[in-house]
């Protein structure tokens, strides 16, 4: 997003942290709601349009907003769509967008509510990391054809009772409704806005054998002393590491062996 449409989100965000703030919220039916106006913007094109058109008031927008789905939905997802078409939008486009985050964002304070978001982080890297190594059922997934309940259907085939039900509904909503995002891009943007959620970033750590908790504990440490931030590491183990590590932080990616790693770290702080 840009200009405009950057502006609006982050109110966007900042009323949905608001809502947050007050547990009487339901915030997995929030996610579901949020979720069913991402599908009906994504459908109508004409009625983003009317939403977005910067030649209505706010006030116009918000009204028509809430008469075509106050009855449908609570009053929180009614005021967060109002808000939002109050704001202005560079592109109708961004308008789903932004639902379809503040969907995610619903699902992610309910597993923060929960104390479970640090385990529908490593669900979702997991879960990548499987699709990844099968291309079958990365097929399966992703089939264009496929019915919608069938892949749902699936999804809950793969992870019903062995993943957190947030886990669950975000993969679900992703792979039924992929927005023309790929679902390695979409489950990485998944974990990326719930590490964003403690204010984290992700590391996607690869060692050649098992780190221990002593290890994951330094590491850790010494990526949020380079980066400022605290960091989350995604465990994965590949033997061709021979004896090393790579720490892949969005673009950057860094190789060596832990030690090594960790004395730059050291040299860099101490500089």
């Amino acid at each position: 997003m840009s200009g405009a449409s950057r502006e609006a989100l982050a109110s966007a965000r900042e009323s949905l942290d608001a809502l947050a703030d007050n547990t009487s919220v339901d915030a997995a039916k929030l996610a579901d709601e949020l979720a069913a106006v991402t599908g009906l913007l994504d459908r109508e094109v004409s009625l983003r349009r009317v939403l977005t058109d910067p030649a209505q008031s706010g006030e116009a927008k918000a009204g028509l907003a809430r008469r075509l789905i106050g009855g449908q939905v609570g009053g929180e997802t009614a005021d967060l769509l109002a808000g939002m078409v109050r704001s202005r939008w560079s592109r109708s486009r961004d308008l789903v967008d932004a639902a379809e985050e503040l969907a995610s964002g619903a699902d992610l304070i309910a597993a923060e509510r929960a104390g479970v978001l640090d385990d529908v982080e490593d669900e979702l890297f997991r879960f990548g990391r499987i699709v990844g190594s099968s291309s079958e059922l990365r097929a399966a997934l992703t089939d264009k054809v496929a019915d919608r309940t069938a892949k749902a259907g699936l999804v809950r085939e793969l992870l019903g009772g062995r993943a957190n039900p947030v886990t669950e509904r975000l993969v679900a909503r992703l792979v039924t409704a992929p927005r023309g995002r790929s679902l390695e891009s979409g489950l990485n943007a998944l974990s990326k806005q719930a590490a964003d959620r403690r204010d984290r970033m992700v590391a996607e750590v690869t060692s050649a054998v098992p780190m221990s908790d002593a290890q994951k504990q330094r590491l850790g440490d010494a990526l949020a002393k380079l980066y400022g931030r605290r960091v989350h590491l995604n465990l994965d183990v590949d033997p061709e590491i021979l004896g090393g590590v790579q720490v892949r932080i969005g673009d950057e990616v860094i190789n060596g062996s832990i030690a090594d790693r960790l004395a730059e770290a050291d040299r860099r702080m101490a500089g």
